[in-house]
């Protein structure tokens, strides 16, 4: 069957980046909570990681692409008592925040974890084993309210793989995952477990959906966070199931909420919502984390922008090829360079350890808008220098760029 719509590799790569909330228009003076709830309803989901080399990468997402802004909006819209909170957290891509309103559209996903379903082996022999210990913590949280693993723990904590956990943080991990208890705030970064009627809100609580609308729900909130995506794309946003992805799609294109398109030197088929926006161009700039949804789908990353893209963390550091913790710098619809960046809170300063173009390089308008951005990023994070640590070509000319009358190192 043809495809009801056909784009090229340019269009649809606009399209994925207006989606994803880059707009190149100049962000607002002041970032206000409306701005990131609505930033946040658009893209579903902010990924949520324990690394801080720079920031904690659930931050960054909204920087890149509204500027400065206080961490403390979105802590309120997260973790806050009261109508404030707009945010909540669960298993959406990886561990994640997501808007209030797709509450509902996860219970499914709880009930199955209830079943053993969808959640590590280890963690499912646990429930189904363990059930003593998890309804003795269930009913100290109903007890006490909000509390995290280590004031529960028989035994002394260790950090250290998830193996490693003691059996009330096994307890609570299940519970979560099952919906039974949900996170009410963090003490640093440790979840507090409570009941989730005392966190979530009665009318988002008590809404009842079925499994298929759940997930057909959740594939329509990809395709308006993607623009325009294969049904792999669209499955991996939420983490479906692929047989859940497949018949959810076949039913959303039956309904014609989702229409059949093909992009060109793509071989999957591809996706998108009635009557799509094309935009003219998308010229933004912005520095992205490497958990950035924009991205994080590699082979997806590979076909719109012709960019390989590895997280190194965990590789040893004489076979990294980029550094430790790298993130893309997106500018003019390209991602063209990548920069490996440290936040170095007791000297004051933002080091950039390493630099790297991408082919065909960035030109002097693009190391400029590079400069600026690494000067933003250390505003926003209160560090007075930005400091150059490679000796490679790059470094050099964005020293040059950095040593503009409008930026200062």
């Amino acid at each position: 069957m043809p495809a009801d719509l056909c784009f090229s590799l340019k269009q649809a790569r606009r399209m994925a980046l207006a989606a994803q909330g880059f707009s190149g228009r100049q962000a607002p003076a002041q970032i206000k909570a409306t701005h990131l709830n609505r930033l946040i309803e658009r893209l579903g989901v902010l990924q949520i990681d324990s690394v801080n080399a720079l920031v904690r990468s659930h931050y960054l997402p909204v920087f890149s692409r509204l500027g400065s802004y206080s961490p403390s909006i979105l802590e309120q819209a997260a973790w806050s008592q009261g109508r404030r909170r707009s945010l909540f957290e669960y298993w959406g891509h990886e561990a994640s925040l997501l808007p209030m309103a797709l509450y509902p559209l996860m219970k499914w996903r709880m009930e199955r974890a209830r079943q053993g379903q969808g959640i590590y082996a280890q963690m499912a022999r646990f429930g189904r084993e363990q059930q003593a210990t998890i309804q003795r913590v269930l009913r100290i949280v109903e007890q006490q309210g909000a509390l995290g693993a280590g004031s529960l723990s028989t035994r002394e904590e260790r950090a250290g793989p998830w193996w490693d956990w003691s059996d009330e943080k096994h307890a609570l991990e299940w519970l979560f995952a099952a919906g039974l208890v949900t996170v009410a705030g963090r003490r640093g970064f440790e979840r507090l477990y409570d009941l989730p009627e005392r966190v979530i809100p009665a009318e988002v609580l008590n809404v009842s959906m079925g499994e298929a609308q759940a997930q057909r729900g959740l594939l329509l909130h990809s395709a308006t966070a993607l623009g325009v995506a294969t049904e792999k794309d669209l499955r991996d946003y939420f983490r479906l199931e692929p047989a859940d992805s497949r018949n959810r799609l076949a039913e959303l294109v039956e309904d014609r909420q989702l229409l059949t398109c093909q992009v060109r030197g793509w071989k999957q088929p591809a996706y998108c919502l009635a009557q799509p926006k094309l935009p003219r161009n998308v010229p933004a700039s912005a520095l992205l984390s490497p958990f950035d949804s924009l991205i994080w789908e590699r082979s997806r990353t590979e076909r719109l922008f012709d960019f390989r893209y590895r997280l190194e963390i965990y590789t040893p550091q004489e076979k990294r090829v980029y550094g430790y913790y790298v993130l893309p710098f997106l500018h003019n619809e390209r991602i063209a360079a990548r920069v490996d960046l440290r936040a170095e809170r007791a000297h004051g300063r933002l080091a950039v350890h390493a630099v790297h173009e991408e082919e065909p390089g960035l030109d002097e308008e693009g190391m400029l808008a590079l400069a600026l951005n690494l000067r933003k990023m250390a505003d926003w994070l209160g560090l007075e220098q930005v400091q150059l640590n490679c000796q490679r070509p790059s470094a050099a000319r964005l020293r040059a760029a950095m040593l503009n009358r409008d930026v200062s190192l």
